[in-house]
């Protein structure tokens, strides 16, 4: 795998890419295994954040070495010996560590104290630095080129501190784990250094206050962990139990470590070659974490859509429900038929109209003398319109939050909403509907009837006659209709019906007919559309991005091909394993990756 300046611009660019992509995840809906995503979704942001972005730009910035672990493992006092002053408070109080101390050489400031990495901790200096802030702390002691960062307990009680911690290793070039002969075996260092393994990260573990005579047996069991656990080639550490002088341990306790973090810091080829594991491992991992995040949003934006399907259906059917009542003689009943009988008396006007054509209008006219104003015919329609629009929109709302209330996730969208039953003012908003109908109904007679020609014949029954006749005819049809109600429906249809027509004539009367069904559906379905949206604003209001799934599966897919050489074929063996001698490796041992990782591990 080789690094050049226009690869590792790419490669940053394509990350950046991923982190924006990733970032504009919505994942709001609780369906089951979302809070995990979420926490997925913002620890991948983090990472991006806080090392693999500002590390990828600048490849060349000193190594970062995390040192962490469990509470009492000793962590700041391994951290105070290894640079010989106290730079770090350590302590039987927990937990110790408040804040992160970062330990640096004063030569290598610049590399820390801007946000290049952990940008989202303020820098500080000084002792008493506590919260989310990462303390400075140059020494001279430290090698140029390494830094050192004390983490707080990765089992802190403090949940702040504990998440903290994970942070902070996921920051690391080097995680330097801390644990001891008592507790080596604790399952959550296991679980980070289950990560570590999953990126292939280098990790060194330290095995602090070791007794006399236990190092073989307790190296041998933590090194078959290490294997079972795929960290087999971590660099492993013993720390005797030793007296501590001024609160530090005896050099000769820390010697080989320290001697190890110093020929890293030294061997330019070795600190390069660790970040380029690192970063590979790290890039490979968050390119195979985002099909997960991705399918997450694919499925919320899915679910989204499920829960919409189930609104507006409800109020499709409400309104061909509506239409079908409005045209299958639905509405000839009670009320409707009642006014319309006492306006057009037992039958005499029908007969009327079946007389010769020459004597029809005169027999109407004479007939319509006298008879009851068409206004309660109107007033009947426009209250069982009233009625049945309303009754549609309760029946839509009432299916739509039992639905969504029986799903958890529409659960939580409906909860504290009044939506169980349609609004408040729906009533109010329908009667206006219906009477700006019934003006449009006039207006098409009034419209139609402006030819002189039937300027006479309108005038003979007026145009608020017609205007009921056309309404009843709206409503021809018998269907759904009792059998006691089909013959007296019927013959009231058919009346309005000849008495249009002998008016208007057959071709008005049906565009007449079709024009103001047309209208009354059109208003009833846009007065339901209102009803529906009182559910789906609260889904619009989740702003998801239909499209936010497939964006993630295409920045990984850049962030992979931007990878240089792509995921290694195969990782390379260390030449010394947790069991094995350290054997010194000659000064003209071949270059490349498997010489480094001699000369890294063996020395």
């Amino acid at each position: 795998m080789t690094w050049t300046d226009e690869g590792a611009q790419r490669l940053a660019a394509g990350l950046t890419g991923l982190r924006a992509a990733v970032a504009d995840l919505r994942l709001p809906l609780d369906l089951a295994g979302a809070e995990q995503d979420r926490r997925a979704a913002a620890a991948l942001v983090d990472h991006l954040d806080d090392y693999l972005v500002p590390r990828v730009r600048q490849l060349g910035a000193p190594l970062l070495a995390v040192v962490g672990g469990s509470t009492g493992a000793g962590k700041s006092t391994l951290v105070n010996s290894l640079v010989g002053a106290q730079v770090t408070p350590a302590g039987v109080l927990r937990p110790t560590t408040r804040s992160p101390v970062l330990v640096h050489h004063p030569d290598d400031a610049a590399w820390f104290t801007t946000d290049r990495v952990l940008p989202r901790l303020p820098r500080v200096t000084g002792p008493d630095a506590v919260g989310r802030a990462l303390r400075l702390a140059p020494d001279t002691s430290v090698p140029r080129g390494v830094a050192l960062l004390d983490a707080p307990d990765i089992d802190s009680v403090v949940v702040e501190n504990r998440e903290l911690g994970e942070e902070l290793l996921g920051a690391a070039d080097l995680w330097v784990f801390v644990t001891t002969a008592a507790r080596y075996a604790d399952a959550v260092p296991w679980d980070l250094l289950a990560a570590a393994a999953r990126r292939r990260a280098v990790v060194a573990m330290v095995l602090n206050r070791v007794d006399p005579g236990a190092e073989d047996a307790v190296r041998s069991h933590l090194g078959s962990m290490l294997t079972e656990h795929g960290l087999a080639d971590t660099r492993l550490f013993t720390v005797p139990e030793s007296r501590l002088v001024d609160g530090l341990l005896p050099p000769a306790a820390t010697v080989e470590l320290s001697g190890w973090l110093r020929r890293v810091a030294g061997d330019a080829v070795a600190r390069q070659e660790v970040v380029r594991r690192t970063v590979q491992g790290a890039v490979d991992d968050v390119v195979a974490r985002a099909p997960a995040l991705a399918a997450a949003a694919d499925a919320q934006v899915a679910h989204v859509a499920r829960l919409r399907e189930v609104a507006l259906d409800a109020y499709r059917d409400a309104a061909r429900a509506v239409e079908t009542a409005t045209q299958d003689g639905t509405m000839l009943r009670g009320e409707v038929l009642a006014r319309w009988q006492e306006f057009v008396g037992t039958g005499e006007l029908f007969r009327a109209i079946e007389s010769t054509v020459s004597t029809w209008r005169d027999r109407a006219s004479a007939f319509l003398r006298g008879r009851p104003a068409p206004e309660p015919v109107a007033d009947a329609i426009g209250h069982g319109l009233v009625d049945l629009v309303q009754d549609a929109a309760d029946r839509a709302a009432d299916h739509t939050y039992a639905t969504w209330r029986a799903d958890p996730a529409g659960s939580r969208l409906v909860d504290g909403l009044r939506l169980s039953r349609s609004s408040a003012d729906l009533r109010e908003r329908i009667s206006a509907e219906v009477r700006a109908w019934q003006a449009g109904v006039m207006d098409l007679v009034s419209t139609e009837g402006a030819d002189k020609r039937m300027t006479a014949r309108v005038l003979s029954f007026g145009v608020n006659g017609l205007g009921a006749a056309l309404m009843v005819a709206i409503f021809a049809s018998t269907g759904g209709l009792t059998t006691a109600e089909v013959g007296v429906a019927g013959g009231t249809a058919v009346l309005a019906q000849r008495l249009l027509e002998a008016v208007f004539g057959d071709d008005a009367v049906r565009r007449l007919t079709r024009t103001a069904q047309e209208d009354l559906a059109a208003r009833m379905t846009r007065l339901l559309d209102d009803e529906a949206h009182r559910f789906t604003t609260g889904l619009d209001a989740l702003d998801l991005g239909t499209r936010s799934g497939e964006a993630v599966r295409l920045a990984a897919q850049q962030v992979a091909l931007a990878a240089p050489g792509g995921t290694p074929e195969r990782e390379p063996e260390p030449a010394t394993r947790w069991d094995e001698p350290v054997v010194e490796v000659p000064a003209e041992e071949p270059g490349g990756l498997r010489g480094w990782w001699r000369r890294l591990w063996q020395v």
